[in-house]
């Protein structure tokens, strides 16, 4: 029996029913500067920038894996398409990290594949989340106990509850235990309880489960773009905590008019609410290539 189970738009809100934004005042929050990030059932967010599945840096101070000098990375539909080579000077990475992203920049350089989790039906995991898809919208659910983040592809769900501290004694799962608080106008997400079998991005730059995230994500441009600021402290994987940043911007302005409108399998370009994009699994091919098989259970987990 498959692990993850595929969750419908049935399954989160009413049949019919708009996602709608309940707004209340959350603790010491002022509800007047609430940001939210659903008006409509409508709105989505797609990232702002072809290159959209790899993290920006921060302003200053230590970031993320970035593509190695003279390997570029080019995604679809913006001319010849590219693998990620991950760079590994990055004083942020320890040892081991630098040689297991070795291994998979050597099996890029060889010609095979490389892993990449929404193509195997995996959960994205934290901060990969962020990065998890190019061209597919994410979708926020906002209540006053709960905030539900959505991502279209595969239906990826991460579930934020607020104004409560972490549990005690967390077991590790694929997206850990996320608690969330407003800042004035910001979203403050604070995740630990993370496994280590998710990429922190789509390098394959690997991860310890003492990892600890915090996001941050807040309008900007007034409502047109959304920023999530990623904070990763991991010392068993990283010398020392670094930051990155994700921009995207609204679903229907950043697909109508641009290359993703002529890719509809990958993108719906019309207006409309969160659609159903199953990631279906093929037992039968993989195209003759070598890939990691789509994580089943024996045992339901329920």
């Amino acid at each position: 029996m498959a692990k993850f189970w595929l969750i419908s738009v049935a399954a989160l809100v009413c049949s019919g029913a708009a996602l709608t934004l309940t707004l209340e005042a959350q603790g010491a929050a002022d509800s007047a500067t609430v940001p939210n990030f659903a008006p409509d059932d409508s709105t989505g967010w797609v990232p702002a920038r072809p290159e959209g599945d790899e993290f920006l840096p921060p302003q200053s101070g230590p970031g993320p894996v970035a593509a190695e000098q003279g390997h570029p990375y080019v995604p679809n539909a913006q001319g010849q398409p590219t693998y990620l080579i991950a760079d590994l000077s990055n004083p942020v990475l320890k040892p081991w990290v630098i040689e297991r992203l070795r291994k998979a920049n050597d099996e890029v350089r060889a010609g095979n594949v490389p892993f990449i989790p929404h193509e195997r039906c995996w959960p994205g995991g934290v901060p990969g989340f962020e990065v998890y898809t190019r061209v597919r919208p994410i979708y926020f659910l906002q209540t006053p106990k709960k905030v539900t983040i959505i991502d279209e592809l595969d239906h990826q769900v991460r579930h934020i509850y607020m104004n409560v501290p972490h549990s005690k004694n967390l077991k590790p799962s694929w997206y850990g235990e996320s608690v969330g608080h407003y800042e004035g106008d910001e979203l403050v997400i604070d995740t630990i309880g993370l496994n280590d079998k998710t990429f922190v991005d789509n390098y394959q730059t690997p991860h310890t489960d003492q990892i600890h995230v915090i996001e941050r994500f807040k309008l900007a441009d007034g409502g047109k773009t959304l920023q999530a600021t990623v904070s990763v402290e991991d010392p068993g994987a990283f010398t020392t905590p670094w930051n990155a940043i994700q921009r995207y911007r609204r679903f229907e302005q950043t697909v109508a008019g641009s290359s993703v409108a002529n890719l509809p399998m990958l993108a719906t370009p019309e207006d409309g609410p969160l659609i159903e994009a199953i990631c279906a699994e093929n037992p039968n091919s993989l195209m003759g290539l070598e890939a990691l098989p789509v994580p089943q259970t024996v045992k339901p987990d329920f």
